[in-house]
Protein backbone atom coordinates (compact mmCIF):
# COMPACT_ATOMS: atom_id res chain seq x y z
CA UNK A 1 0.00 0.00 0.00
CA UNK A 2 3.16 2.48 0.83
CA UNK A 3 4.92 1.48 -2.37
CA UNK A 4 1.33 1.96 -4.09
CA UNK A 5 0.68 5.27 -2.63
CA UNK A 6 3.66 6.67 -3.11
CA UNK A 7 4.10 5.74 -7.35
CA UNK A 8 0.66 7.20 -7.19
CA UNK A 9 1.83 10.98 -5.53
CA UNK A 10 4.55 10.89 -8.11
CA UNK A 11 2.54 10.26 -10.24
CA UNK A 12 0.06 13.30 -9.77
CA UNK A 13 3.23 15.88 -8.97
CA UNK A 14 4.05 14.94 -12.56
CA UNK A 15 0.80 15.27 -13.71
CA UNK A 16 0.81 18.58 -11.70
CA UNK A 17 4.10 19.52 -13.52
CA UNK A 18 2.70 19.63 -16.76
CA UNK A 19 -0.17 21.08 -16.20
CA UNK A 20 1.88 24.04 -14.88
CA UNK A 21 3.95 23.84 -18.17
CA UNK A 22 0.24 24.28 -19.99
CA UNK A 23 -0.11 27.67 -18.39
CA UNK A 24 3.15 28.56 -20.20
CA UNK A 25 2.23 27.40 -22.99
CA UNK A 26 -0.85 29.26 -23.43
CA UNK A 27 0.63 32.45 -22.11
CA UNK A 28 3.55 32.36 -24.52
CA UNK A 29 1.28 31.68 -27.48
CA UNK A 30 -0.23 34.91 -26.36
CA UNK A 31 2.82 36.73 -26.48
CA UNK A 32 4.34 37.89 -29.25
CA UNK A 33 8.29 37.59 -28.68
CA UNK A 34 11.15 39.92 -30.91
CA UNK A 35 14.33 38.66 -31.11
CA UNK A 36 17.72 40.45 -32.28
CA UNK A 37 18.94 38.39 -35.35
CA UNK A 38 21.37 38.70 -38.00
CA UNK A 39 20.50 40.39 -41.17
CA UNK A 40 20.69 38.17 -43.95
CA UNK A 41 20.47 40.85 -46.25
CA UNK A 42 23.78 41.61 -45.25
CA UNK A 43 26.40 39.31 -46.60
CA UNK A 44 28.78 40.89 -44.00
CA UNK A 45 26.61 39.47 -41.07
CA UNK A 46 26.09 35.68 -42.47
CA UNK A 47 28.01 34.04 -40.66
CA UNK A 48 29.99 30.47 -41.31
CA UNK A 49 27.80 27.13 -40.59
CA UNK A 50 28.89 23.16 -40.53
CA UNK A 51 26.63 20.99 -40.70
CA UNK A 52 27.77 17.38 -38.84
CA UNK A 53 25.42 14.42 -40.46
CA UNK A 54 26.39 11.68 -37.69
CA UNK A 55 25.61 8.39 -39.06
CA UNK A 56 26.27 4.78 -38.61
CA UNK A 57 25.21 2.00 -41.64
CA UNK A 58 22.63 3.97 -42.77
CA UNK A 59 22.05 2.36 -46.13
CA UNK A 60 18.52 3.01 -46.66
CA UNK A 61 18.76 6.79 -46.52
CA UNK A 62 22.58 8.11 -46.96
CA UNK A 63 21.48 9.45 -50.61
CA UNK A 64 17.88 10.96 -49.56
CA UNK A 65 19.59 12.59 -46.46
CA UNK A 66 22.79 13.82 -49.08
CA UNK A 67 20.37 15.07 -51.70
CA UNK A 68 18.32 16.81 -49.47
CA UNK A 69 21.22 18.73 -47.60
CA UNK A 70 22.84 19.93 -50.91
CA UNK A 71 19.50 21.66 -51.27
CA UNK A 72 19.32 23.70 -48.35
CA UNK A 73 19.85 27.50 -49.37
CA UNK A 74 22.77 29.30 -47.79
CA UNK A 75 25.83 30.96 -49.76
CA UNK A 76 28.32 27.61 -50.66
CA UNK A 77 31.13 29.82 -49.30
CA UNK A 78 29.89 30.26 -46.05
CA UNK A 79 28.75 26.66 -45.62
CA UNK A 80 30.41 23.38 -44.65
CA UNK A 81 29.19 19.74 -44.50
CA UNK A 82 31.07 17.10 -42.32
CA UNK A 83 29.59 13.46 -42.86
CA UNK A 84 30.84 11.51 -39.58
CA UNK A 85 30.63 8.33 -40.79
CA UNK A 86 31.12 5.58 -38.45
CA UNK A 87 29.52 2.65 -40.84
CA UNK A 88 31.05 -0.64 -40.58
CA UNK A 89 29.46 -2.23 -44.11
CA UNK A 90 28.96 -1.07 -48.05
CA UNK A 91 27.56 2.07 -47.28
CA UNK A 92 30.54 3.58 -46.51
CA UNK A 93 31.60 2.61 -49.98
CA UNK A 94 28.39 4.34 -51.48
CA UNK A 95 28.06 7.06 -49.35
CA UNK A 96 31.99 7.98 -50.55
CA UNK A 97 30.85 7.60 -53.95
CA UNK A 98 27.56 9.97 -53.47
CA UNK A 99 30.00 12.86 -51.85
CA UNK A 100 32.57 12.90 -54.52
CA UNK A 101 29.55 13.73 -57.11
CA UNK A 102 28.39 16.34 -54.50
CA UNK A 103 31.79 17.83 -54.38
CA UNK A 104 32.07 17.94 -58.40
CA UNK A 105 29.09 20.65 -57.87
CA UNK A 106 30.96 22.56 -55.71
CA UNK A 107 29.30 22.10 -52.22
CA UNK A 108 32.01 21.71 -49.52
CA UNK A 109 31.54 18.05 -48.12
CA UNK A 110 33.83 16.46 -46.12
CA UNK A 111 33.46 12.34 -45.36
CA UNK A 112 34.73 12.10 -41.95
CA UNK A 113 35.36 8.28 -40.49
CA UNK A 114 37.03 6.68 -37.79
CA UNK A 115 38.78 3.81 -36.95
CA UNK A 116 36.73 2.83 -33.94
CA UNK A 117 33.51 4.26 -32.43
CA UNK A 118 34.56 5.73 -29.36
CA UNK A 119 32.20 7.52 -27.62
CA UNK A 120 29.34 6.73 -29.96
CA UNK A 121 27.72 9.62 -31.69
CA UNK A 122 28.95 12.11 -28.65
CA UNK A 123 32.58 10.52 -29.88
CA UNK A 124 31.74 11.38 -33.27
CA UNK A 125 30.42 14.73 -33.30
CA UNK A 126 33.62 15.57 -31.00
CA UNK A 127 36.01 14.55 -33.41
CA UNK A 128 34.14 16.43 -36.34
CA UNK A 129 34.38 19.57 -33.76
CA UNK A 130 38.00 19.91 -33.64
CA UNK A 131 38.06 20.65 -37.38
CA UNK A 132 35.19 22.23 -38.20
CA UNK A 133 35.19 25.44 -39.90
CA UNK A 134 31.76 27.37 -38.62
CA UNK A 135 31.15 29.14 -35.50
CA UNK A 136 27.69 27.45 -35.54
CA UNK A 137 27.38 23.51 -35.83
CA UNK A 138 24.00 22.25 -37.52
CA UNK A 139 23.08 18.68 -36.66
CA UNK A 140 20.52 16.16 -38.28
CA UNK A 141 20.11 12.37 -37.83
CA UNK A 142 20.31 10.60 -41.09
CA UNK A 143 16.67 10.45 -40.98
CA UNK A 144 15.52 13.76 -41.08
CA UNK A 145 14.87 15.98 -44.08
CA UNK A 146 14.96 19.47 -43.04
CA UNK A 147 13.48 22.52 -45.53
CA UNK A 148 15.49 24.94 -47.81
CA UNK A 149 15.06 27.50 -45.72
CA UNK A 150 15.97 25.58 -42.44
CA UNK A 151 19.32 27.69 -41.57
CA UNK A 152 17.77 30.90 -42.88
CA UNK A 153 15.10 30.45 -40.06
CA UNK A 154 17.10 29.58 -37.38
CA UNK A 155 20.83 31.00 -37.43
CA UNK A 156 19.84 34.44 -37.59
CA UNK A 157 18.78 34.11 -33.69
CA UNK A 158 22.91 33.47 -32.78
CA UNK A 159 23.16 37.47 -33.36
CA UNK A 160 22.03 37.33 -29.13
CA UNK A 161 25.65 36.23 -27.88
CA UNK A 162 23.41 34.33 -24.74
CA UNK A 163 21.78 32.44 -26.92
CA UNK A 164 24.12 28.50 -27.12
CA UNK A 165 21.15 26.78 -28.93
CA UNK A 166 18.27 26.94 -31.68
CA UNK A 167 16.53 24.04 -31.66
CA UNK A 168 12.91 23.15 -33.89
CA UNK A 169 9.98 21.49 -33.26
CA UNK A 170 10.31 17.63 -35.33
CA UNK A 171 7.98 17.23 -37.82
CA UNK A 172 6.89 13.46 -39.04
CA UNK A 173 7.02 12.30 -42.49
CA UNK A 174 5.46 8.93 -41.98
CA UNK A 175 2.85 9.48 -39.14
CA UNK A 176 -0.06 7.82 -40.38
CA UNK A 177 1.63 4.25 -41.82
CA UNK A 178 0.60 2.88 -38.86
CA UNK A 179 -1.38 2.71 -35.03
CA UNK A 180 2.56 2.38 -33.63
CA UNK A 181 4.04 5.78 -35.86
CA UNK A 182 0.54 7.38 -34.98
CA UNK A 183 1.36 6.95 -31.41
CA UNK A 184 5.04 7.72 -31.54
CA UNK A 185 3.90 11.09 -33.21
CA UNK A 186 1.37 11.80 -30.63
CA UNK A 187 3.93 11.63 -28.10
CA UNK A 188 6.70 13.32 -29.75
CA UNK A 189 3.82 15.86 -30.77
CA UNK A 190 3.58 16.95 -26.51
CA UNK A 191 7.14 16.94 -26.11
CA UNK A 192 7.93 19.30 -29.08
CA UNK A 193 4.73 22.00 -28.11
CA UNK A 194 4.07 21.35 -24.35
CA UNK A 195 7.08 20.59 -22.83
CA UNK A 196 10.19 22.78 -24.99
CA UNK A 197 7.60 25.89 -24.97
CA UNK A 198 6.42 25.17 -21.71
CA UNK A 199 9.83 25.24 -20.20
CA UNK A 200 11.88 27.30 -22.62
CA UNK A 201 8.92 30.11 -22.44
CA UNK A 202 9.85 31.02 -18.94
CA UNK A 203 14.07 30.52 -18.78
CA UNK A 204 13.54 26.55 -17.33
CA UNK A 205 15.68 24.06 -18.71
CA UNK A 206 15.27 22.44 -22.40
CA UNK A 207 17.11 20.09 -23.77
CA UNK A 208 18.50 19.70 -27.63
CA UNK A 209 17.08 16.84 -29.24
CA UNK A 210 19.74 15.11 -30.22
CA UNK A 211 19.53 16.61 -34.56
CA UNK A 212 17.07 18.90 -35.82
CA UNK A 213 18.97 22.21 -34.22
CA UNK A 214 22.19 24.03 -34.26
CA UNK A 215 24.63 24.74 -31.39
CA UNK A 216 27.21 27.74 -30.69
CA UNK A 217 30.82 26.31 -31.07
CA UNK A 218 31.58 28.41 -28.27
CA UNK A 219 28.77 26.89 -26.08
CA UNK A 220 29.70 23.44 -26.55
CA UNK A 221 33.65 24.36 -25.79
CA UNK A 222 32.44 25.88 -22.39
CA UNK A 223 30.24 23.27 -21.53
CA UNK A 224 33.04 20.87 -21.46
CA UNK A 225 32.01 19.47 -24.83
CA UNK A 226 30.61 16.48 -25.87
CA UNK A 227 30.57 13.37 -23.75
CA UNK A 228 29.83 9.69 -24.28
CA UNK A 229 29.25 8.43 -20.70
CA UNK A 230 25.64 8.46 -20.91
CA UNK A 231 22.91 7.47 -23.94
CA UNK A 232 21.06 10.58 -24.07
CA UNK A 233 24.29 12.91 -25.04
CA UNK A 234 22.68 15.62 -25.96
CA UNK A 235 20.39 16.02 -23.02
CA UNK A 236 23.68 15.79 -21.18
CA UNK A 237 25.61 18.76 -22.80
CA UNK A 238 21.98 20.52 -22.65
CA UNK A 239 22.20 21.04 -19.21
CA UNK A 240 25.93 21.41 -18.58
CA UNK A 241 25.51 24.57 -21.11
CA UNK A 242 22.55 25.75 -19.51
CA UNK A 243 24.20 25.45 -16.00
CA UNK A 244 26.58 27.60 -17.52
CA UNK A 245 24.11 30.20 -18.15
CA UNK A 246 23.89 29.77 -22.21
CA UNK A 247 19.63 30.62 -23.48
CA UNK A 248 18.22 27.90 -25.85
CA UNK A 249 15.81 29.20 -27.98
CA UNK A 250 13.02 26.87 -29.34
CA UNK A 251 11.56 27.70 -32.38
CA UNK A 252 8.01 25.57 -32.33
CA UNK A 253 7.16 26.69 -35.91
CA UNK A 254 9.72 25.57 -37.91
CA UNK A 255 9.48 22.01 -38.09
CA UNK A 256 11.89 19.48 -39.30
CA UNK A 257 10.28 16.19 -40.63
CA UNK A 258 11.85 12.87 -39.80
CA UNK A 259 11.08 9.35 -40.02
CA UNK A 260 9.17 7.25 -37.48
CA UNK A 261 10.19 3.93 -36.68
CA UNK A 262 7.95 1.49 -38.28
CA UNK A 263 8.77 -1.67 -36.62
CA UNK A 264 8.28 -2.33 -32.86
CA UNK A 265 11.88 -3.85 -32.28
CA UNK A 266 13.20 -0.38 -33.80
CA UNK A 267 10.61 2.01 -31.23
CA UNK A 268 11.52 -0.17 -28.42
CA UNK A 269 15.84 0.03 -28.86
CA UNK A 270 14.90 3.66 -29.23
CA UNK A 271 12.84 3.76 -25.99
CA UNK A 272 15.59 1.88 -24.47
CA UNK A 273 18.16 4.49 -25.19
CA UNK A 274 15.56 7.13 -23.91
CA UNK A 275 14.96 6.24 -21.11
CA UNK A 276 18.13 4.58 -19.69
CA UNK A 277 19.89 7.66 -20.85
CA UNK A 278 17.18 9.94 -19.00
CA UNK A 279 17.95 7.48 -16.14
CA UNK A 280 21.48 7.86 -16.62
CA UNK A 281 21.35 11.76 -16.54
CA UNK A 282 19.28 12.61 -13.59
CA UNK A 283 22.07 10.34 -11.76
CA UNK A 284 24.73 12.51 -13.34
CA UNK A 285 23.05 16.07 -13.50
CA UNK A 286 20.22 16.11 -10.72
CA UNK A 287 22.72 16.90 -7.98
CA UNK A 288 24.33 19.53 -10.11
CA UNK A 289 21.45 21.43 -10.79
CA UNK A 290 20.27 21.30 -7.03
CA UNK A 291 23.58 22.94 -5.78
CA UNK A 292 23.59 25.44 -8.38
CA UNK A 293 23.51 29.28 -7.06
CA UNK A 294 22.42 30.52 -10.83
CA UNK A 295 19.10 28.44 -10.87
CA UNK A 296 16.19 29.41 -10.07
CA UNK A 297 14.25 27.21 -7.22
CA UNK A 298 11.34 26.75 -9.78
CA UNK A 299 13.92 25.84 -12.52
CA UNK A 300 15.33 23.84 -10.03
CA UNK A 301 12.00 21.48 -9.48
CA UNK A 302 11.23 21.60 -13.56
CA UNK A 303 14.31 19.78 -13.93
CA UNK A 304 14.33 17.35 -11.39
CA UNK A 305 11.13 16.80 -13.22
CA UNK A 306 12.17 16.68 -16.47
CA UNK A 307 15.09 14.44 -15.62
CA UNK A 308 12.94 11.86 -14.30
CA UNK A 309 10.50 12.00 -16.99
CA UNK A 310 11.55 8.19 -17.46
CA UNK A 311 11.29 7.38 -14.52
CA UNK A 312 7.31 7.40 -14.94
CA UNK A 313 7.68 4.56 -16.05
CA UNK A 314 8.54 2.57 -13.50
CA UNK A 315 5.91 4.33 -11.17
CA UNK A 316 3.13 2.99 -14.00
CA UNK A 317 4.79 -0.28 -13.83
CA UNK A 318 4.62 -0.70 -9.91
CA UNK A 319 0.65 1.32 -9.42
CA UNK A 320 -0.40 -1.15 -12.55
CA UNK A 321 1.14 -4.58 -10.91
CA UNK A 322 0.49 -3.54 -7.61
CA UNK A 323 -3.48 -2.49 -8.55
CA UNK A 324 -4.63 -6.25 -8.46
CA UNK A 325 -3.57 -7.31 -5.22
CA UNK A 326 -4.58 -3.79 -4.23
CA UNK A 327 -8.40 -4.47 -5.76
CA UNK A 328 -8.42 -7.52 -3.13
CA UNK A 329 -7.12 -5.71 -0.06
CA UNK A 330 -9.79 -2.96 -0.76
CA UNK A 331 -12.68 -5.12 -0.96
CA UNK A 332 -11.62 -7.75 1.76
CA UNK A 333 -10.46 -4.91 4.39
CA UNK A 334 -13.32 -2.75 5.47
CA UNK A 335 -11.48 -0.57 7.54
CA UNK A 336 -8.80 0.03 4.96
CA UNK A 337 -11.19 1.63 2.24
CA UNK A 338 -10.52 5.39 3.66
CA UNK A 339 -7.15 5.01 2.94
CA UNK A 340 -7.73 4.51 -1.15
CA UNK A 341 -8.48 7.51 -1.59
CA UNK A 342 -5.20 7.53 -3.60
CA UNK A 343 -6.45 5.89 -5.82
CA UNK A 344 -7.70 8.90 -7.23
CA UNK A 345 -4.73 10.91 -7.47
CA UNK A 346 -4.34 8.38 -11.13
CA UNK A 347 -7.71 9.28 -11.98
CA UNK A 348 -7.14 13.12 -11.51
CA UNK A 349 -3.64 12.69 -13.26
CA UNK A 350 -5.28 11.38 -16.11
CA UNK A 351 -7.73 13.84 -16.71
CA UNK A 352 -4.97 16.75 -16.64
CA UNK A 353 -2.71 14.74 -19.19
CA UNK A 354 -5.99 14.46 -21.42
CA UNK A 355 -6.32 18.19 -20.73
CA UNK A 356 -2.73 18.99 -21.92
CA UNK A 357 -2.33 16.84 -24.52
CA UNK A 358 -5.50 18.50 -25.77
CA UNK A 359 -3.94 21.48 -26.56
CA UNK A 360 -0.90 20.23 -28.09
CA UNK A 361 -3.02 17.97 -30.38
CA UNK A 362 -5.10 21.46 -31.42
CA UNK A 363 -2.55 23.58 -32.02
CA UNK A 364 -0.54 21.48 -34.59
CA UNK A 365 -3.91 19.61 -36.24
CA UNK A 366 -6.64 21.77 -35.27
CA UNK A 367 -9.86 21.80 -32.60
CA UNK A 368 -13.21 21.30 -33.37
CA UNK A 369 -15.86 18.20 -32.44
CA UNK A 370 -14.23 15.89 -34.97
CA UNK A 371 -10.86 16.78 -34.15
CA UNK A 372 -11.69 16.21 -30.54
CA UNK A 373 -13.04 12.48 -31.33
CA UNK A 374 -10.01 11.76 -33.33
CA UNK A 375 -8.02 12.88 -30.41
CA UNK A 376 -9.65 10.99 -27.72
CA UNK A 377 -9.18 7.88 -29.34
CA UNK A 378 -5.30 8.66 -30.34
CA UNK A 379 -5.05 9.57 -26.19
CA UNK A 380 -6.67 6.03 -25.16
CA UNK A 381 -4.72 4.37 -27.76
CA UNK A 382 -1.59 6.43 -26.40
CA UNK A 383 -1.59 6.06 -22.89
CA UNK A 384 -2.53 2.11 -23.51
CA UNK A 385 0.23 1.38 -25.51
CA UNK A 386 2.76 3.67 -22.68
CA UNK A 387 1.70 1.64 -20.57
CA UNK A 388 2.48 -1.76 -22.49
CA UNK A 389 6.39 -0.62 -22.82
CA UNK A 390 6.08 -0.05 -19.15
CA UNK A 391 8.11 -3.14 -18.16
CA UNK A 392 10.87 -2.69 -21.40
CA UNK A 393 11.29 0.95 -20.16
CA UNK A 394 11.23 0.07 -16.51
CA UNK A 395 14.30 -2.18 -16.98
CA UNK A 396 15.99 0.89 -19.40
CA UNK A 397 15.37 2.93 -16.05
CA UNK A 398 16.38 1.01 -13.85
CA UNK A 399 19.87 -0.26 -15.48
CA UNK A 400 20.72 3.82 -16.05
CA UNK A 401 20.10 4.52 -12.24
CA UNK A 402 22.33 1.49 -10.90
CA UNK A 403 24.90 2.34 -13.28
CA UNK A 404 24.75 -0.45 -15.67
CA UNK A 405 26.58 0.52 -18.71
CA UNK A 406 25.49 -0.86 -22.65
CA UNK A 407 26.68 -0.17 -25.82
CA UNK A 408 24.65 2.85 -28.28
CA UNK A 409 22.47 1.11 -30.08
CA UNK A 410 20.94 2.89 -33.54
CA UNK A 411 17.30 2.83 -34.36
CA UNK A 412 17.67 1.66 -37.55
CA UNK A 413 15.75 3.53 -40.51
CA UNK A 414 13.69 2.26 -43.23
CA UNK A 415 13.31 5.00 -45.78
CA UNK A 416 9.43 4.32 -46.00
CA UNK A 417 6.11 6.67 -45.77
CA UNK A 418 3.63 4.49 -46.98
CA UNK A 419 2.10 1.31 -47.04
CA UNK A 420 3.35 -0.18 -50.29
CA UNK A 421 7.32 0.36 -48.90
CA UNK A 422 8.54 -3.04 -47.97
CA UNK A 423 10.81 -3.02 -44.22
CA UNK A 424 11.13 -7.27 -43.72
CA UNK A 425 14.32 -6.77 -45.85
CA UNK A 426 16.09 -4.27 -44.47
CA UNK A 427 19.76 -5.86 -43.16
CA UNK A 428 19.41 -3.87 -40.22
CA UNK A 429 16.90 -5.67 -38.39
CA UNK A 430 17.47 -8.79 -35.72
CA UNK A 431 15.14 -11.89 -36.23
CA UNK A 432 15.45 -12.78 -32.42
CA UNK A 433 12.66 -12.31 -29.93
CA UNK A 434 13.86 -10.69 -26.78
CA UNK A 435 13.19 -12.63 -23.52
CA UNK A 436 10.78 -9.39 -21.89
CA UNK A 437 8.32 -10.17 -25.10
CA UNK A 438 7.58 -13.49 -23.12
CA UNK A 439 6.48 -11.57 -20.05
CA UNK A 440 4.45 -8.87 -21.46
CA UNK A 441 2.41 -11.41 -22.80
CA UNK A 442 2.35 -12.90 -19.08
CA UNK A 443 1.54 -9.33 -18.22
CA UNK A 444 -1.01 -9.21 -20.73
CA UNK A 445 -2.76 -12.55 -18.92
CA UNK A 446 -2.26 -11.00 -15.63
CA UNK A 447 -4.55 -7.77 -16.40
CA UNK A 448 -7.16 -9.99 -17.73
CA UNK A 449 -7.57 -11.77 -14.40
CA UNK A 450 -7.57 -8.03 -13.12
CA UNK A 451 -10.61 -7.25 -15.40
CA UNK A 452 -12.08 -10.49 -14.17
CA UNK A 453 -11.58 -10.07 -10.58
CA UNK A 454 -13.64 -6.72 -10.61
CA UNK A 455 -16.93 -9.16 -11.33
CA UNK A 456 -15.74 -11.46 -8.19
CA UNK A 457 -14.24 -9.05 -5.34
CA UNK A 458 -16.36 -8.26 -2.32
CA UNK A 459 -19.35 -8.99 -1.28
CA UNK A 460 -21.32 -6.17 -3.24
CA UNK A 461 -21.08 -7.42 -6.90
CA UNK A 462 -17.37 -6.62 -7.75
CA UNK A 463 -15.64 -3.48 -8.13
CA UNK A 464 -15.30 -1.94 -11.05
CA UNK A 465 -13.25 1.08 -10.20
CA UNK A 466 -10.23 -0.11 -11.57
CA UNK A 467 -11.42 -1.93 -14.84
CA UNK A 468 -10.85 0.75 -17.63
CA UNK A 469 -7.45 0.82 -16.49
CA UNK A 470 -7.33 -3.06 -16.33
CA UNK A 471 -8.60 -2.90 -19.83
CA UNK A 472 -6.12 -0.18 -21.13
CA UNK A 473 -3.06 -2.59 -19.67
CA UNK A 474 -4.44 -5.59 -21.40
CA UNK A 475 -4.78 -3.61 -24.51
CA UNK A 476 -1.42 -2.17 -24.27
CA UNK A 477 0.75 -5.11 -23.07
CA UNK A 478 -1.28 -7.67 -25.51
CA UNK A 479 -0.16 -4.71 -28.29
CA UNK A 480 3.16 -4.87 -27.72
CA UNK A 481 3.48 -8.77 -27.11
CA UNK A 482 1.90 -9.54 -30.53
CA UNK A 483 3.35 -6.76 -32.96
CA UNK A 484 6.46 -7.96 -31.16
CA UNK A 485 5.51 -11.79 -32.12
CA UNK A 486 4.15 -11.18 -35.35
CA UNK A 487 7.00 -8.79 -37.01
CA UNK A 488 9.89 -10.84 -35.47
CA UNK A 489 12.04 -7.94 -35.51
Amino acid sequence: MVIYSISLLLIFMYALAQLNLLFNYLNAKKKITHSDTFDFKNPEEIPLVTIQLPVYNEMYVMERLLNNIATLEYPREKLEIQVLDDSTDESLQTTAIKIKQLQATGLDIQHITRTNRSGFKAGALKEGLKIAKGEYIAIFDADFLPQTNWLERTIPYFKDPEIGVVQTRWGHINKNYSILTKIQAFALDAHFTLEQVGRNSKGHFINFNGTAGAWRRTCILDAGNWEGDTLTEDLDLSYRAQLKSWKFKYLEDVETPAELPVVISAARSQQFRWNKGGAENFQKMARRVLVSKNVSLKTKIHSVLHLLNSTMFLNIFLVAILSIPMLYIKNEYEHLKVYFIVMSFFVISTVIFFVCYWHTFKSIYGGGFKQFIKYTGMFFAFFSVAMGFSLHNTIAVIEGHIGIKSDFIRTPKFNISTLKDKWKDNKYLKNNISVNVIFEGLLMCYFAFGMYSAFIVGDQGGDFGLFPFHLMLFIGFGFVFFKSLTSKA
